[in-house]
């Protein structure tokens, strides 16, 4: 039998996770297999996820009648078909929560992204969505954004799961690990137990690589001074993300040999690990694991979608990569700043936040539309 890679990975302490649900994949029984034989131990989900799931597909049309038959608005039938589909997958990863003491297992679904810049907003719909979905391994994700940070804070001081979402900044990685532990902190203080919380930071990869190399592309697109520029613009190229999730890592690993969380760590709070998020390659000459196989290492979740988790499955290179050449990726991200390079990272970093945000709120929209359009259609005339 041949080796299943994502097995491997595990052995180095990762646990990989997939970046899909829909109702298709739990009636199947394929997340039921997925979880027993392949090594998935949890699931992520966003507003692009759940359109691609329910826009045109008829399996969910019996609820959808259902909902209309309670007089249910849109947003809210929309509620009801994502929340069964959180609590059939949390049913399922039950065993992986308990057999791993709440390590993983865990299933996340986002707030809506439309409020994004309002905290108070966030904070009451992170609560209602713990509470009403009513499963120990469900987490709640919330933007990494100024104005969501506060609410991871509120959310874990409360007892909520959080998955800090659409983190590309290595700051803002630290940002969201001090909300974390503020949070925890808070509960502290109030005399509440903090062992059974988990959090993940949701580090995003390929879309800061298809960022830069389009930039670089431009540049090369407008012509260099001469071939030692070009040969460094292009030594550049799909390299960036990588680096940038091995420093994040280096803070990580500052961050939990402070005394402030070791504290915390006595009193048996659990890390909030860093998820390796957006791993799919875009550009085709990169390899389709790459940002499998080059950081894999202890205490990381990476979330994968369907066809990256085929692909490991296949040909993933396991080998603990994650704190190799560590101060090569510090002197390339250096790079950018000079003159013959001339990318401002941090100003790549703001843009990418504000796109992921719209990239959430267009396809909830979207899924928002259709329902309307399926509900209008499945009505009794």
């Amino acid at each position: 039998m041949a080796t299943n890679h994502l097995l491997e990975i595990k052995q180095y302490g990762q646990s990989i996770w997939m970046d899909n649900l829909s109702r298709d994949i739990i009636q199947s029984g394929e997340l039921e297999n997925l979880v027993k034989n392949q090594g998935i131990s949890g699931i992520t989900s966003n507003p692009a996820i759940f359109e691609k799931a329910i826009t045109g597909n008829a399996i969910y049309d019996t609820d959808i009648e259902a909902g209309i038959r309670e007089g249910l608005a849109t947003y809210k039938i929309y509620e009801s078909l994502v929340f069964a589909n959180i609590r059939n997958a949390c049913d399922i990863l039950r065993p992986v929560y308990e057999a791993t003491n709440g390590l993983d297992g865990y299933v996340s679904i986002e707030v809506p992204p439309t409020i994004a810049d309002d905290t108070e907003a966030t904070i009451a719909e992170a609560r209602r969505y713990f509470q009403e979905i009513g499963r120990e391994n469900v987490m709640i994700k919330i933007p990494g954004t100024e104005a969501g940070l506060p609410a991871v804070e509120q959310a874990i001081a409360e007892g909520i799961n959080i998955n800090v979402t659409l983190l590309f900044a290595v700051q803002s990685y630290i940002n969201a690990a001090w909300a974390y532990i503020r949070g925890l902190e808070k509960r502290v203080s109030e005399g509440r137990d903090i062992s059974k919380i988990a959090s993940v930071a949701s580090f995003f990869l390929s879309r800061i690589d298809s960022n830069i190399d389009g930039k670089i592309d431009a540049k090369l697109r407008r012509g260099v001074d001469d071939i030692n520029q070009e040969a460094r613009l292009r030594a550049i190229k799909g390299k960036i993300a990588i680096a940038n999730a091995k420093i994040a890592y280096q803070e990580y690993k500052k961050i939990t040999s402070t005394d402030t969380w070791q504290v915390l760590a006595a009193k048996g709070a659990k890390v909030q690990r860093l998820l390796w998020a957006s791993t799919s390659t875009k550009d085709p000459s990169y390899s389709d694991v790459m940002y499998v196989n080059e950081l894999i290492g202890k205490d990381t979740v990476n979330t994968l979608p369907p066809a990256t988790i085929k692909a490991c499955a296949d040909h993933c290179d396991v080998a603990n990569r994650l704190e190799t050449r560590v101060e090569e990726a510090d002197n390339l991200l250096e790079s950018l700043k000079e003159p013959d390079i001339n990318i401002d990272i941090n100003a790549v970093m703001d843009e990418l936040l504000l796109e992921g945000i719209d990239k959430f709120v267009q396809p909830f929209q979207s899924l928002m539309n259709s329902l309307e359009g399926k509900i209008k259609l499945l009505s009794p005339v």
